[in-house]
C-alpha cells in the first residue's frame, strides 16, 4: 500500500535530492583534495574511525614536517637528467657477460655501453698518446665497438710494453672471474704507478705533460678503486675499506668519482654504523650533490634507532616519539629524492643487474642502490617494516612533485626518457614517478552523483516505467526478508505471532 501511494513526483524529488547532495560532496572532496592532497572523508576515517575500530594507521606519520637543515638543501643547484657513472658498476667479463651466458639476455643497453666508451676515451687517453706505441693502440681500442677487437688490441699493446690501460681493458672485459680480474688489476697497478711517477716529475713542463699527468692520475685512481671493489666482492671487506680510505686521502680532490659511496656500502657490510655516520656527516652536506646512497643510508641509520620497537598500532594511539619522528622525516626526505627505491627494497618489484650509468632520482639509480643495499636494510630489524608503513606518506606531503618540491627541487620530468635509454626495457618495466591516484571516496561520490542524476532523468521522462522498476527492485530486495517471515509464521503458533504483531 505504501509503494502504491507514492507518485512519480516523489521519485523525481528523491533522486534529484540525492544527486544534489552527492554532487555537493563531490565538489567539496575535489576542492579538499586539490588543496591538501588527500581525501577529507578518507582522512577522517583513517584518523578517527580506524583507531576506534582497532585498525592500523600506516599513514599517520606522513604529515610530519622536515627539519630546517634539510630544507636548505633545496638551494643546491641540481643538473636535471645528468647521467653519472655508477660508483658500484659490475665487471663486464666476470658479471655482466656471465648473466648473458646464463639467460641469453643483454643486461646493458647500447646507449649505456656507448657512454662507457666515451668515459674510457676521456679518462684513459690524451693528446700525447701517439708518442708511445702501446698508448696509440689503446686509443684506437677504446673506440672499437666489437669487444673481441678491443681485447685483441689490448693484447697487441701488451706485446710492445706493460700498458696499464691494456690490463684494465682485459680485467674488465676478458676476465671471467673476479680473482682473475684482480690479478690483472694488480699488474695494471705496477705499470700505472711507474707511469704516474714519471709524469708527476714532468707535469709542470708544459700543457702536454699536464694532460698526460692528468690521464695517468685517472688511470691510477681507477685501478686502485677497482682493486678495492675486487677485495669487497671476494669477502675481504676490511681490506677494501682500508684501500678506499687511503685512496680518498691520497686524491681528496677527485670527489667526482664518488668513492665515498663504495666506502659506505663496505662499512654497512661490516655493520660499522659509527663510521658510516662519520662519512655521512662529511658528504651529506648542503654544498654537495645528493644521491640515493646518501639519503637512504641516512634514513637507515635513523630508522635503526627505533625500528626494532616500532609498532604502527602503538604509534597511532600515542603518537610518534622524537626519535621516530626523525626517522620518518629521514624516510620522507629519501623518498622525495628518489621515489622508486622503496618498491625494490620492499620487493614489490623485481631487481635486475644495475647499469654502468645511472640517472640521479631515476629508476636506474634506484636499481643500483637496492641491488647492493637491500641486504643492509634486511639486516636491521624492523627497518623495512618502518619503511613500508611510512614511505607513501611522502606523496601526500608533495601533491604536485613535478611543479613544487618540499626538500629538493621539483622532480625532473625527463627521467623516464633517460631511464628507458639506460635500462633494458625488453625485460624490465621502467618505474615512473608514482602518479597520485584519486581517493576512493572521490570516485565513489562521482559515481553516485552520476547514477542518481541518471535515475532522476529517467524517472522524469518515464515515470510509470521507473515506478514499475522501483517496485520490482524493492520487491526483489525484500524477498529474502519476506521468505524468512513466512517461515517464522509457519513455525510459531498463530496466537503468539498475533500477540507479537500487536506489540
Amino acid at each position: 500500500m505504501f509503494l502504491n501511494t507514492l507518485t512519480p513526483k516523489f521519485y523525481v524529488a528523491l533522486t534529484g535530492t540525492s544527486s544534489l547532495i552527492s554532487g555537493l560532496i563531490l565538489i567539496f572532496e575535489w576542492w579538499y583534495f586539490r588543496k591538501y592532497g588527500t581525501s577529507f572523508i578518507e582522512q577522517v576515517s583513517v584518523s578517527h574511525l580506524r583507531p576506534l575500530l582497532g585498525g592500523v594507521d600506516s599513514s599517520s606519520p606522513s604529515n610530519s614536517n622536515a627539519s630546517n637543515g634539510d630544507a636548505d638543501s633545496s638551494r643546491q643547484s641540481v643538473s636535471e637528467c645528468k647521467v653519472w657513472r655508477n660508483p658500484l658498476n659490475l665487471f663486464r667479463g666476470a658479471e655482466y657477460n656471465r648473466y648473458t651466458w646464463v639467460t641469453g639476455r643483454e643486461p646493458l643497453t647500447y646507449y649505456d655501453m656507448n657512454l662507457s666508451a666515451q668515459d674510457h676515451q676521456t679518462f684513459f687517453t690524451c693528446d700525447s698518446d701517439h708518442l708511445r706505441p702501446a698508448d696509440a693502440i689503446m686509443q684506437k681500442a677504446w673506440r672499437e665497438r666489437n669487444p673481441q677487437a678491443r681485447i685483441s688490441a689490448a693484447h697487441e699493446a701488451l706485446e710492445l710494453e706493460d700498458c696499464a690501460t691494456a690490463y684494465i681493458l682485459l680485467a674488465e672485459e676478458e676476465a671471467t672471474t673476479i680473482m682473475e680480474a684482480e690479478r690483472l688489476f694488480k699488474q695494471a697497478l705496477k705499470a700505472g704507478e711507474s707511469c704516474y711517477r714519471r709524469s708527476q716529475q714532468l707535469q709542470h713542463h708544459g700543457t702536454q705533460y699536464e694532460a698526460q699527468h692528468r690521464r695517468d692520475t685517472n688511470v691510477l685512481v681507477y685501478i686502485k678503486r677497482r682493486l678495492a671493489m675486487c677485495s669487497r666482492k671476494l669477502g675481504r671487506t676490511r681490506e677494501a675499506v682500508k684501500m678506499m680510505r687511503d685512496l680518498m686521502k691520497e686524491f681528496p680532490l677527485l670527489s667526482m668519482f664518488n668513492i665515498h659511496e663504495n666506502l659506505l656500502e663496505s662499512l654497512l657490510e661490516l655493520q660499522n654504523y659509527a663510521d658510516v655516520q662519520a662519512v655521512l656527516a662529511k658528504y651529506d652536506d648542503i654544498s654537495l650533490p645528493k644521491s640515493a646512497t646518501i639519503c637512504y643510508t641516512a634514513a637507515l641509520l635513523k630508522a635503526r634507532a627505533v625500528s626494532d620497537k616500532f609498532s604502527p598500532e602503538a604509534a597511532s594511539r600515542r603518537g610518534l616519539s622524537t626519535a621516530e619522528m626523525n626517522a620518518v622525516e629521514a624516510i620522507h626526505r629519501a623518498v622525495e629524492f628518489n621515489p622508486h627505491v622503496p618498491k625494490y627494497l620492499l620487493e614489490m618489484k623485481s631487481l635486475i643487474l644495475p647499469p654502468e650509468h645511472i640517472l640521479k632520482r631515476g629508476d636506474s639509480e634506484a636499481i643500483a642502490y637496492a641491488f647492493f643495499h637491500l641486504q643492509h636494510w634486511k639486516r636491521v630489524e624492523g627497518a623495512l617494516n618502518l619503511l613500508h608503513c611510512t614511505w607513501e606518506g611522502t606523496f601526500r606531503m608533495i601533491p604536485y612533485p613535478l611543479e613544487k618540491g618540499h626538500l629538493f627541487y621539483p622532480y625532473p620530468i625527463c627521467t623516464e626518457t633517460a631511464d628507458r635509454e639506460l635500462l633494458p626495457t625488453v625485460f624490465h618495466e621502467v618505474s615512473v614517478y608514482p602518479k597520485k591516484e584519486l581517493p576512493f571516496f572521490i570516485l565513489f561520490t562521482a559515481g553516485l552523483c552520476s547514477f542518481t542524476a541518471m535515475l532522476a532523468l529517467l524517472t522524469h521522462q518515464f515515470p510509470e516505467l521507473m515506478g514499475v522498476f522501483a517496485k520490482a527492485f524493492l520487491s526483489t530486495l525484500f524477498a529474502p526478508l519476506n521468505f524468512i517471515m513466512e517461515k517464522v509464521e509457519s513455525i510459531l503458533p498463530s496466537s503468539l505471532w498475533h500477540q507479537l504483531t500487536r506489540i
